[in-house]
Parts: structure tokens; C-alpha cells; sequence
């Protein structure tokens, strides 16, 4: 059985926007500012906890 040409146009297609919107999964919110006291002391090397918020450990957090 052969394919025709627009259905494997439109599978490609398919497939690339899959590939796009998996790759720009990741974790919604703003960015971690750095604290006062890391501010004050030049070291902004270390992200603070914001309060009231709860970090869930990500299946993919030990890679990165």
C-alpha cells in the first residue's frame, strides 16, 4: 500500500508541532529573585523560597 504525498505532508506536520510543543514543556512562574541577604553580601549564586510556596520534585530534576 502505497502513501500519498499530502498524507505524509500532513503527518510530518503533525509530528513537528508534537516535537514543538513538548519542547517547550517546562515549570510556569516567574523566575526566584535572589534574597535581601544574598543581595547585600553580592552572592545571588543561590535561589531563595518564596513563602507560602511548595517545590515538588520533577521525575526529571536529578538530571539537570
Amino acid at each position: 500500500m502505497q502513501k500519498s504525498l499530502p498524507h505524509l505532508i500532513r503527518l510530518t506536520a503533525v509530528l513537528a508541532v508534537i516535537g514543538i510543543a513538548v519542547a517547550g514543556c517546562g515549570r510556569k512562574g516567574d523566575l526566584d529573585p535572589p534574597s535581601a541577604a544574598a543581595t547585600k553580601e553580592g552572592d545571588v549564586s543561590k535561589p531563595t523560597k518564596q513563602p507560602g510556596t511548595v517545590d515538588k520534585p520533577f521525575l526529571l530534576d536529578p538530571l539537570l
